[in-house]
């Protein structure tokens, strides 16, 4: 335990104040259930304002913890509330949010509101994100399982939404099946490291493996497995498979709820479990994400090129994107050495949270061309934008250069800053692999620029969207330019809080 942080152990005693957010959105997410059930169908904007405030009133309440910088364990040390888990919560209230902005209009135009539980898109909503907080801050494999599956659950019923849609219907079938071996995966894998260790504690497990006094066999079997489950909800090849379907077949709301913010809580599980309990066996698993990252980049940059569904292509960039993730998550330990772990687990974050605001922004342009009646979702769909809506047309293009690494947008600094932390590993190649494949990955994002700016028009009906959806994508696009012009603010942010995390 480093002595210079203010640190609060509380195994014996349950000291609730950490888990104060928490509580707060399970206490809000009930009340508006109960509410929605007696708004009439015109009524909705209520369950949907309630909703922004809830998460609000939770980011306030992780504000103040994370201005505090401590670091506090409770709930029998099955909780912890430290700086990254403060910082990847606020992303995850602005991620949700947005998606909830962004897809008001679009869930109303598909009949998503009708019914006397016509909000429950925003209760679901809620209850993952509640999983994803519970993901982030544990400290115990189980809170850290039972987290995953809140969220998992309550995607599963947010692509089935639209219960009259074949396709979307098919997409939860895939998901659920695909999702439900994924978490056989890291059941075994959790079941194994604790047959090797005797625990589920992330600290305990810490300080066994650091002893050697765990069977280091078992736990490499277990490590494969709770590998494999990782990279399944990461999208990660050779687990993509479930991706571009289950983007292109859910409702793009639902789409946006799947593909961002889950990243956060998906990437603050890796370093729970990898970095935080397993970090002795780093050798044993760097070497797996090393080939899932590899993989990711090669298969994502290359069949994104192929597509010309837009929601597919964004699902292959995704799996691209996490290729760069991996590869930082992998750069922490060199040749023994974990004088690398907080500047590249941190520039890992740091590329996490760019590809959310970047997504954020990308599927809220596709349903803001949609319409009742009409999904926006071919390339082709996007032709001559410039000329019915030069703005948005421009926040496009920040977007897809922001995705394709093109300085100085947000993209081209993530990407920086995880090629710095694995050429000092002194692993060249890597880099340059990674580069090559990110230069094949531009062609597919300038191809949608060029498709805005240079096709003729085939649509030319005007674009009506909500006053709250303009706002906020316009907002989005403008801080993917500055934080991109000037991206130390946040940088430092994920590095002190990587720093003081791993130093708890």
């Amino acid at each position: 335990m480093n002595p210079m942080m203010n640190t609060t152990l509380s195994a014996a005693s349950i000291n609730m104040a950490p888990l104060s957010a928490e509580i707060f959105l399970v206490v809000a997410s009930c009340a508006i259930l109960l509410i929605d059930m007696f708004l009439k169908e015109g009524k909705r904007n209520i369950t949907y304002v309630l909703s922004l405030l809830t998460l609000v009133g939770c980011a306030v309440i992780t504000w103040s913890d994370f201005n505090a910088g401590t670091t506090t364990y409770t709930f029998f040390n099955m909780f912890v509330s430290d700086p990254m888990a403060n910082l990847l919560k606020l992303f995850t209230y602005l991620a949700v949010g947005i998606t909830l902005v962004y897809s008001r209009q679009y869930s109303g135009d598909r009949g998503m509101m009708s019914g006397n539980m016509g909000g429950e898109i925003y209760v679901l909503a809620l209850f993952t994100t509640l999983g994803q907080m519970i993901m982030i801050s544990g400290n115990n494999m189980l809170p850290i399982y039972l987290g995953l599956e809140l969220m998992s659950l309550s995607l599963y019923a947010l692509v089935a939404m639209r219960r009259d849609h074949a396709i979307s219907t098919e997409a939860a079938m895939k998901y659920f099946i695909l999702g439900s071996l994924a978490s056989g995966f890291m059941l075994y894998g959790i079941s194994m490291i604790y047959g090797a260790t005797g625990s589920l504690d992330i600290t305990t497990i810490a300080k066994l493996t650091s002893a050697n006094a765990a069977n280091h066999t078992i736990l490499v079997f277990g490590l494969v497995f709770v590998v494999a489950g990782m990279a399944f909800k990461l999208g990660a090849v050779p687990f993509h498979m479930w991706v571009p379907d289950v983007y292109q077949g859910s409702p793009t709301g639902v789409t946006l709820l799947l593909g961002a913010a889950p990243k956060l809580a998906s990437f603050a599980m890796m370093i729970r479990i990898l970095v935080e309990g397993l970090l002795p066996m780093a050798f044993d698993w760097q070497q797996m994400l090393l080939a899932l990252a590899v993989l990711s980049l090669a298969v994502g940059n290359l069949t994104a090129i192929s597509q010309s569904n837009i929601k597919r292509m964004l699902a292959y960039s995704t799996i691209a994107q996490l290729g760069f993730v991996l590869l930082g998550m992998m750069a922490g330990v060199s040749n023994g050495s974990a004088a690398n772990a907080a500047p590249a687990y941190s520039a890992a974050m740091y590329y996490t949270i760019t590809y959310v605001l970047t997504t954020l922004g990308s599927f809220g342009l596709v349903m803001m061309l949609a319409r009742s009646g009409f999904e926006a979702e071919n390339i082709a769909d996007f032709k001559g934008l410039a000329k019915r809506s030069p703005w948005y047309a421009l926040v496009m293009t920040v977007l897809m250069f922001s995705l394709a690494g093109v300085p100085p947008m947000m993209g081209f600094m993530a990407k920086w800053a995880v090629l710095q932390a694995v050429v000092s590993t002194g692993q060249y190649w890597l880099a340059i692999v990674a580069v090559l494949f990110s230069l094949i990955g531009a062609f597919y994002y300038l191809r949608v620029v060029k498709t805005i700016w240079f096709d003729d028009v085939v649509d030319a009906s005007p674009i009506s969207t909500p006053v709250d959806m303009r706002v906020a994508l316009s907002l989005n696009g403008i801080l993917v330019v500055v934080l991109g012009i000037m991206p130390n603010g946040l940088l430092s942010a994920c590095v002190n809080a990587m720093t003081q995390t791993l130093g708890s």
